[in-house]
């Protein structure tokens, strides 16, 4: 995946060392940071587009974000694209939590899906929580998964 931060800046590094790198300068700066990754989709036509951010969140100060945009033709049912969503952020997750780790940064896995079972999001609620929590995360849904029905929609 080819990552950018949210001025259009191309990440050169790979993207765990572009995190690394990220947590020691704003250590540095004085911040204490949480981490939260999260994947929105729309369908446009026959494409669905994904976007996946990774949001850094300055204890009072605000954050940042890294996006990684994608395409797939792929033609999938809404509990499918849900279920990728959720995929696509553990992934990134788990590469990313042995740095997190490391220096001690909070991480949270957000899910675009409603927790309200009157929206059409929810066939994957149990699905994406259990997937979560199975890999050892913390869990987000509607509304308070802002790194994915937010950040990640804003820029999808």
């Amino acid at each position: 995946m080819k990552w950018r931060r949210y001025d259009g800046r191309r990440i050169e590094l790979p993207i765990g060392e572009a995190v690394e790198a990220t947590i020691i300068k704003e250590r540095a700066d004085g911040y204490r940071l949480k981490v939260c990754i999260g994947t929105d989709s729309q369908v446009r036509g026959k494409t669905v587009e994904f976007a996946t951010v990774i949001v850094f969140l300055r204890e009072k100060r605000g954050g940042f974000m890294f996006i990684a945009n994608y395409k797939s033709e792929k033609k999938m049912s809404l509990r499918e694209r849900m279920i990728l969503e959720v995929g696509r952020s553990v992934e990134i997750a788990y590469a990313l939590c042995g740095t997190l780790d490391k220096h001690d940064v909070e991480l949270e896995v957000h899910a675009d899906i409603n927790t309200d079972p009157h929206f059409e999001s929810n066939v994957a609620l149990k699905e994406a929580m259990g997937y979560i929590l199975g890999m050892g995360f913390v869990f987000k849904a509607k509304p308070d998964a802002f790194a994915s029905s937010a950040c990640a929609d804003k820029v999808c």
